[in-house]
């Protein structure tokens, strides 16, 4: 009898060792966190853009014999965000490919964390993967949201046509030359 594997509470070790594969896709508003990072969360854009994401589980033994759980993650979405370069909307592709290798204990995950290429994760039969999904997604965000190419001429200077006024003032030492002289 073959039972199925849920996403929010996942048996990682029954998945691992089956070798399963679970795949999803849900509203980008389902994602709190993730949602919050939107330009606009109520937004047609930030509705209608899906989170699509697919999971693989695997065992392999290390140098030593032993089992090792493994998860494969892929994630991937459309955020629209604020453009740091022309302040206009941008609609940012987020993605992730990322491999997880799952030990006993969170203390086992601190002490071989310097050590490992790869991200550590503590096993569980109860472990919530949408929540890996967020957690990656939102680490994945670019820091500088911007277009490859920006829709509208930038304006590459500070000054304002209302401030030329401005520089053309007189010189203050002028002015007070002047008065001198009266």
């Amino acid at each position: 009898m073959s039972q199925t594997h849920h996403a929010d509470r996942l048996d990682v070790p029954r998945f691992t060792r089956e070798g399963a594969e679970l795949s999803g896709s849900d509203a980008l508003s389902k994602h709190e966190r993730l949602i919050l990072e939107a330009l606009d969360p109520k937004a047609p854009e930030a509705q209608a853009s899906p989170v699509t994401w697919q999971a693989h589980g695997e065992q392999l033994e290390d140098a030593s014999g032993h089992v090792q759980h493994w998860l494969h993650l892929q994630a991937q979405t459309h955020l629209p965000m604020l453009c740091q370069r022309c302040l206009t909307p941008v609609l940012v592709e987020v993605s992730v490919d990322q491999r997880f290798r799952f030990v006993a204990s969170e203390d086992e995950a601190m002490a071989q964390d310097d050590e490992a290429e790869e991200d550590l994760l503590v096993l569980s039969r109860e472990f919530n993967l949408r929540e890996l999904v967020e957690d990656e997604l939102l680490m994945a965000l670019p820091l500088v949201p911007r277009h490859e190419v920006c829709p509208g001429e930038l304006k590459m200077s500070a000054k304002d046509d209302d401030f030329e006024q401005d520089d053309k003032q007189a010189n203050p030492f002028a002015v007070l030359s002047s008065l001198k002289k009266s």
